[in-house]
């Protein structure tokens, strides 16, 4: 299948430096390969330096390049700035920053302790924050241009019951982007984001789907296209974001779901559990009329 393969054309992020949130796992370790293969130097970071060193000489190993591991709690904006500046003496410059970070864990909201609500907010909002404000004013300092990428969800523009905390804070990330886009457009840094819909991880999904809540709520099933995400799909969408080829591209979040948001969105989309018996019955009935 082609979308399961990289779309751009080679070094096509060749000596660009990208810094990624989260970049040590799951959607943000796929980045980082594709950036990586296509040419860019990576600056990873999150709290386990365990897991970064790990995923750093994997990506080494399989790909080639470099890729520099970086501990850092984004909740905390002394320890980012130092992250980032550890990042800046390391290469000598960061081009993109991929906010990629991010908690949740799914629950009735009359369940959660206000220190859990806050926890997913500080790490995905607060978080997101601290490392844009960082780069933001060294970019703007030092009259350079920058491109971020966030990444949001869907519910982020529509709500969702049951994971409010991350809805909320996923809505204070696009807000920032669209609104940035525009302050910051002319220091010649642009800001996009992506709101990907299921691209199961190993970690993620078990965590938030444990057991047999995997397969009962199997996000497959109410998917128009039937199926979930390749990583290398979303890796695409967001090599081509943070690439020159996308120079023109500011303020937009581009949704990548199979259209799973929509269907859910329409009024009368699940009509489509009505058998053909069943309309064949309702089309007789009105030309009966």
């Amino acid at each position: 299948m082609k979308y399961q393969e990289g779309m751009l054309v080679p070094n096509a992020l060749k000596d660009q430096v990208i810094m990624i949130s989260g970049g040590g796992t799951g959607l943000g370790a796929a980045m980082g390969r594709y950036f990586l293969s296509l040419g860019a130097k990576l600056v990873i970071c999150s709290r386990n330096i365990d897991v970064l060193n790990k995923a750093a000489r994997a990506m080494e190993k399989e790909i080639g390049g470099e890729v520099f591991p970086l501990a850092c709690d984004l909740r905390d904006y002394e320890q980012v700035a130092k992250m980032y500046e550890q990042g800046l003496a390391h290469y000598g410059k960061v081009d993109a920053v991929v906010n990629n970070a991010a908690a949740n864990f799914i629950s009735p909201t009359n369940r959660l302790s206000s220190n859990a609500f806050h926890t997913i907010v500080d790490i995905v909002l607060k978080g997101t924050a601290n490392l844009t404000l960082v780069a933001g004013k060294n970019w703007i300092k030092e009259k350079a241009a920058g491109t971020f990428l966030n990444i949001v969800t869907t519910y982020a523009f529509t709500g969702s019951a049951y994971v409010v905390p991350s809805a909320s804070a996923k809505a204070g990330v696009l807000a920032m982007t669209r609104s940035l886009a525009v302050e910051w457009a002319p220091y010649n840094i642009r800001s996009n984001a992506i709101a990907p819909g299921p691209f199961p991880t190993s970690g993620a999904w078990e965590r938030l789907l444990p057991g047999e809540l995997a397969e009962k709520f199997d996000p497959a099933r109410k998917n128009p296209l039937g199926r979930v995400g390749e990583h290398q799909e979303l890796a695409n969408l967001a090599a081509y974001l943070v690439s020159p080829f996308s120079a023109y591209i500011n303020g937009e979040i581009i949704t990548i779901d199979g259209g799973e948001w929509l269907q859910g969105a329409g009024q009368f989309n699940g009509l489509k559990a009505i058998k053909p018996e069943w309309w064949d019955a309702m089309d007789a009935k009105r030309k009966k009329k």
